[in-house]
């Protein structure tokens, strides 16, 4: 085992991530008020330099560290660039929203890069009760972020209901870690295995310990029947949280489930196999059930809410796929989460723009917009296009890549649903374009004429959601088209999981 220096050392972009946040902070005290976007500045370049600090320190680094707890890996190598690169993309979105309609510009960013920080703790952790307490520092931070416009009652009812419902969620996953101890005496992920793998007469305490661990991970992820909060919450919290709750959070959770049912349960393949049937199960209601109720949405945040709710569903199914044998299934789990994150931060991009020049949010709002901005319905359009699946953008490769990876384990059914799934999204996506192309005029779910009363409508977007908006409709189609140095990266991390 490494000394204790040498582990300190590996946890260095750790410890310089809840510096930077101290130091926004700290700026936010003595910083004048005209000058508070230069925090946003300073937490763009502190993850920046965290970004290179984390590659030149980790890189072909493969050590478990304090007996196992954490692992300095090349998968969380992977996620921890990435999650870092998100938090950047989200900055960048966010700015303009939140220099003109939140107060406390420091402590909003303060708690982005707290929740990075536990997202990145998160994709290293080995051990529950570790993992445990990273997602509760992601969490925490969401729910100061979700509940940041006081003044709005949407947001209270909404930010009130995520409390509530994460703190039950978690409470839940606690008692599933204190169950799964109590009957294997481990909390180590490849212990666990262990446990499993040799325990001939399952108790049902243990599966009850473990079925807790998963009904608490779905509710982190809005999987069904444990999805009731995300399309309120969704709905109330400000634009780039919504977005940041959209990608960020479920990234980060995936990227836990991804690494504790592949050192967890995946090497004990008799029970393993056991539980591949209970998430097919979740993963199909799922990926059903939020396709279908988008289609009566016509509120954009809880239309997304449930799309997001109907990707978990994809999402699921990979992971159902996992095994100790092909590293196919996580390689298809990463490349969604990317692929899902990119498209999805060009669209919530697009979205947040529009809030910023008229305050609205319906579907209904969005008619006629290519005659007055055509960069941002171009945008927000690839964007529904690659969420849908269409060639030639990332959102079709993934999912060509990930069903394949469902159908070559020997679950055709699950991903011909999905295939059917994907179809049911198609129609709603267009349904918006429907309004960005082919409605007359922008007129408000009221018949008011928004952009006599918006004249912002006819100005550009910020410089700073134009480079978002490019940058991300340039990915969506470079990893559509060629997306084979992402895939390698995404295999060389995959292999740090996969037995």
């Amino acid at each position: 085992m490494s000394p204790l220096s040498d582990n300190l050392d590996l946890l260095t972009p750790e410890f310089a991530m809840a510096g930077l946040a101290f130091l926004v902070f700290a700026l936010d005290l003595f910083l004048p008020e005209g000058r508070k976007n230069l925090l946003a500045f300073v937490s763009m370049a502190g993850l920046a330099v965290l970004i290179v600090l984390s590659l030149v320190m980790l890189w072909d680094e493969d050590k478990s560290l304090y007996d196992g707890l954490l692992a300095v890996d090349s998968f969380s190598l992977f996620f921890k660039v990435f999650f870092m690169g998100l938090g950047i993309a989200i900055i960048l979105t966010s700015m303009d929203f939140v220099e003109n309609r939140l107060k406390h510009q420091g402590e909003f960013y303060g708690l982005l890069l707290f929740s990075i920080l536990g997202m990145n703790v998160m994709a290293q952790s080995r051990e529950l009760l570790t993992a445990y307490i990273a997602l509760e520092l992601l969490s925490f931070s969401l729910y100061v972020m979700v509940s940041y416009t006081k003044n709005s009652d949407k947001t209270n009812e909404s930010a009130l209901k995520y409390i509530l419902v994460g703190a039950v969620s978690s409470a839940i996953l606690l008692y599933g870690v204190s169950m799964v101890y109590s009957t294997l005496g481990v909390t180590k992920f490849d212990e666990i295995a262990e446990g499993l793998a040799i325990v001939s007469d399952v108790s049902p305490a243990l599966w009850v310990g473990v079925g807790l661990i998963l009904v608490g991970m779905m509710f982190k992820v809005s999987a069904v029947p444990f999805h009731m909060w995300a399309p309120d919450v969704y709905e109330g919290a400000p634009y780039p949280v919504t977005a940041y709750l959209a990608i960020g959070s479920k990234a980060a959770a995936f990227a836990l489930i991804l690494r504790l049912a592949s050192e967890g349960f995946v090497p004990a393949t008799e029970r393993w196999e056991q539980w591949q049937v209970v998430f097919a199960v979740l993963a199909a209601a799922t990926m059903l059930l939020g396709n279908l109720v988008a289609l009566g949405q016509k509120n954009l945040k809880r239309l997304l809410a449930y799309s997001s709710v109907g990707h978990v569903g994809f999402i699921l199914a990979g992971v159902t796929a996992l095994s100790a044998n092909s590293d196919l299934a996580s390689n298809g789990v990463m490349f969604y989460l990317v692929g899902y994150s990119v498209t999805n931060l060009v669209v919530f991009a697009a979205l947040i723009s529009f809030f910023n020049m008229t305050g609205r949010e319906m579907m209904s709002d969005l008619g006629g917009l290519a005659d007055h901005q055509p960069f941002l319905a171009a945008c927000l359009g690839m964007g529904l296009f690659s969420l849908a699946g269409l060639p030639i953008f990332v959102g079709f490769t993934m999912k060509f890549y990930l069903f394949t990876a469902v159908a070559d384990q020997g679950y055709l059914w699950l991903a011909g649903l999905a295939i059917f799934s994907s179809l049911i999204g198609l129609y709603y996506y267009l349904n918006v374009i429907r309004y960005i192309y082919i409605e007359p005029a922008l007129t408000g779910e009221n018949g008011e004429d928004l952009l006599e009363e918006y004249p912002a409508l006819t100005k550009r977007p910020s410089f700073t959601l134009i480079t978002v908006l490019g940058t991300g409709s340039a990915a969506m189609i470079w990893l559509g088209v060629y997306p084979k140095p992402l895939i390698d990266a995404i295999e060389s991390a995959s292999r740090a999981i996969v037995f």
